[in-house]
């Protein structure tokens, strides 16, 4: 198994250095300068980029990486990945040259509109679809697609380990909790998660588990969540896709 780590980048974005030894891949490397420094400063080869969607902050560092290193670049099919050399959909899979881990493709549009992940073992790397107590604004995509998507990956095992592309969690955590304002998981949460940035410390990788128990957007379906969604209404919400609709709209204005 490869160590995974993390490159902060820009304000609260992280970049995910995937490395077995001497030997590195990375993640939506949105800035190429703090790789190159990670790289120098370990003495590592890149091997690959793996991209999850277009967007400037995920792929921006794509080109410089590959004009000093000429490697793989792997993204989704139905999106302008720059020097993508493997285009992905849902069923493909991988195996990451240099590291040995494989991962298959899942299609997760909402986000944006041909947005993916890498699942295996045990790990997601889901760019900006799910997040440590939220989700992605839908740029691209409408809450049907969303549900959908995000159905997809709460439906992996409990202890897979998500690896998103923004540390958004105590904001998250805030918004959650006027949500379900009498929810001592989420406050028991909170308190965790706040102690790791006191210390400097990334939250992620979350769970899916936790994601689970935890997660708004993950669970549109109970009362707790529909009553507080039709509150904020201030009307009757039909189905879980008209939940997860009013919260997502309640989160842009939070």
């Amino acid at each position: 198994m490869p160590a995974i780590i993390p490159i902060p980048a820009f304000a609260d974005n992280y970049i995910w250095v995937l490395r077995e030894g001497a030997v590195a891949a990375v993640v939506d490397p949105g800035d190429a300068a703090p790789v190159i420094a990670y790289l120098e400063r370990e003495a590592v080869a890149l091997s690959a980029i793996l991209a999850t969607h277009h967007h400037g902050d995920h792929i921006g560092g794509v080109r410089e990486l590959v004009s000093r290193w000429p490697v793989p670049v792997f993204g989704p099919a139905h999106e302008t990945i720059p020097q993508r050399t493997h285009a992905l959909s849902e069923g493909a899979s991988i195996t990451v040259p240099g590291i040995g881990c494989s991962f298959s493709v899942l299609d997760i549009p909402g986000h944006t509109s041909g947005h993916i992940a890498y699942v295996g073992d045990d790990m997601l790397f889901c760019g900006d679809t799910l997040f440590a107590v939220g989700c992605g604004r839908l740029f691209e995509g409408t809450p049907a697609q969303m549900v959908a998507s995000l159905g997809k990956l709460a439906a992996l095992p409990g202890p897979t380990r998500i690896y998103c592309g923004h540390e958004y969690t105590l904001a998250n955590l805030r918004f959650a909790r006027a949500i379900e304002p009498n929810s001592e998981a989420l406050r028991e949460r909170e308190a965790r998660e706040r102690s790791k940035r006191d210390r400097g410390a990334p939250t992620l990788p979350s769970t899916i588990a936790l994601e689970r128990a935890t997660n708004p957007f993950l669970r549109a379906e109970e009362t707790a969540i529909r009553v507080a969604a039709e509150r904020h209404a201030g009307r009757k919400l039909l189905d879980r896709v008209a939940v997860f609709a009013e919260i997502r709209a309640w989160k842009n204005a939070f």
